[in-house]
């Protein structure tokens, strides 16, 4: 039961990140390609393209958080990680996945006030009047599914044999002994 529940968290993550990124890019490249084309058959682009690029990234970026987590192709620093194997190497992801995992929650905590704050003070942006609330609002999403992710990776961990990077994905390494993990 508790296998399907976060089964099910982690492949309604899935879709929200990959509706999120995919879309946008699909938007981003769709506006770059209508802006030159304007500009070279008619001489003049698309007007705010520059804010929307921008504002585009900003999706892309934290929408796209989470997604490398569940990947498992987030940077990371793994030089003590790596000299480790078995039990003392699943510990660390373990610890690691839920530090991270807590630094997403509190991120996407101040981020939230940052929208908030943006939605009350009624700014915009300066080209298109896009209310600046609406891009910036995945940065709290994209940081709290990033914590999910981390948090799934530790559950999977501590309820299942052998080492998991992410909640899908089992590590891979050849030179990684499995003996009493």
């Amino acid at each position: 039961m508790g296998g399907k529940i976060l089964g099910w968290l982690d492949r309604g993550t899935e879709h929200i990140e990959e509706f999120l990124v995919g879309g946008t890019i699909l938007f981003l490249a769709g506006l770059l390609i209508l802006h030159v084309l304007g500009r070279q058959l008619f001489g003049v682009g698309i007007p705010g393209q520059v804010e929307l690029t921008r504002l585009s990234m900003v999706i892309i970026t934290f929408a796209g958080i989470g997604y490398g987590v569940r990947k498992a192709r987030h940077i990371s620093m793994s030089a003590f990680y790596d000299q480790l194997t078995g039990t003392p190497r699943k510990a660390v992801l373990v610890s690691i996945s839920l530090l991270t995992g807590a630094l997403m929650f509190y991120l996407a905590w101040h981020a939230f006030g940052y929208v908030e704050g943006t939605y009350r003070r009624g700014r915009t942006s300066s080209a298109l009047s896009i209310p600046l609330w609406i891009p910036y609002a995945v940065a709290p999403i994209g940081l709290a599914m990033a914590g999910i992710q981390y948090w799934l990776t530790a559950i999977r961990n501590l309820t299942t044999p052998g080492i998991y990077r992410s909640f899908q994905d089992k590590e891979q390494y050849d030179e990684v002994p499995e003996d009493s993990v």
